[in-house]
């Protein structure tokens, strides 16, 4: 294939990122019609000739999650219909991963039927970036590839030029264990782990701190996503009371739903740093949160994949 044949189009998710993307690759965004008739089915039209074309589509389904799923199932049949050669679905976050296995009786595993899905509707390959559980590549029966985010945040750390010895990174919960680890390895510093049990679906407690040690130092403490932030702000409280003088989060996916604003700015959070794998909102942008783009390493995926070139090179896992 050529470069010339590379096909990308974006649905309403995160157009911004679209954008950046298409500027890294030095191609321009594919047009596209997409809204809603009257009676709210979603509506789509491919503006641009794709028979023969590698197409990318980049839509991250995050809130409202049922609408950005549907407008990429819609997107994916679109194409398929018009005869493109190949259908990647570009998707930085995918939303109902949490829902990865059934936890209680008569409850679904809807993160399996949302690939199915993708799948079903036309998709020949995806490509995804931390999935909050790394098995969920297996949920789909195409290609998925899945890339880290770790070396963005990290780089983001190192520019601050801390002390290794000065440092002490915090797993949040034992199943963040690895994670942390991984960063450890990269910054230096020593490991703690915040004991979390989890008293209901929404609600956790923190309970004791193991490792460490913690005071005085920089605790940095990374997660897959931050959602209502009440399991990472849970933690900060007990690394703050453990006598922690500085709190960084660094998380992929800014969710941040419900309360999760005002129970960051009501913690001892120093500075939260997230990515643009979904957008921020006007009301979620305060001075306490950066963002970082992920928009070149999604760029550099894609010409890989176009190219049928390796992308393992850009798989980082902790």
């Amino acid at each position: 294939m050529q470069i010339r044949e590379l096909k990308i189009f974006s649905g309403q998710a995160n157009q911004p990122l679209a954008r950046a993307i298409c500027g890294f690759l030095d191609l321009p965004l594919g047009s596209i019609s997409l809204g809603k008739f009257p009676d709210g089915e979603n509506f789509c039209k491919i503006e641009e000739d794709v028979r023969g074309r590698d197409v990318f589509l980049i839509q991250p389904t995050c809130p409202p999650v049922n609408d950005n799923l549907m407008e990429l199932l819609i997107m994916i049949d679109s194409c398929k219909r018009a005869s493109a050669a190949r259908i990647t679905a570009v998707i930085p976050y995918y939303g109902y991963a949490r829902q990865d296995r059934k936890d209680e009786g008569r409850t679904p595993i809807t993160a399996k039927l949302t690939a199915n899905l993708i799948t079903r509707a036309g998709a020949d390959r995806v490509l995804t970036m931390d999935l909050h559980a790394a098995q969920i590549q297996g949920f789909f029966d195409v290609p998925v590839d899945h890339l880290y985010a770790a070396p963005v945040l990290n780089e983001h750390f190192v520019r601050r030029q801390y002390d290794p010895q000065d440092i002490v990174v915090v797993s949040a919960d034992v199943g963040s264990i690895k994670r942390a680890a991984g960063h450890a390895k990269r910054l230096g510093g020593k490991l703690a782990i915040v004991d979390k049990r989890r008293a209901s679906a929404l609600k956790t407690h923190q309970e004791n701190i193991i490792g460490g040690p913690v005071d005085g130092r920089v605790a940095l403490m990374f997660d897959d996503m931050i959602s209502t932030a009440g399991s990472i702000c849970g933690a900060a409280h007990l690394v703050h009371a453990a006598g922690a003088r500085e709190i960084h989060v660094a998380a992929t996916h800014a969710v941040l739903c419900g309360p999760a604003i005002r129970n960051i700015q009501a913690s001892p959070i120093t500075s939260v740093v997230v990515t643009d794998s979904i957008p921020l909102r006007a009301d979620q942008a305060i001075p306490r949160i950066s963002v970082l783009t992920v928009a070149p390493l999604l760029a550099e995926a894609m010409k890989r994949i176009h190219h049928d070139q390796s992308v393992s090179a850009l798989f980082q896992p902790l």
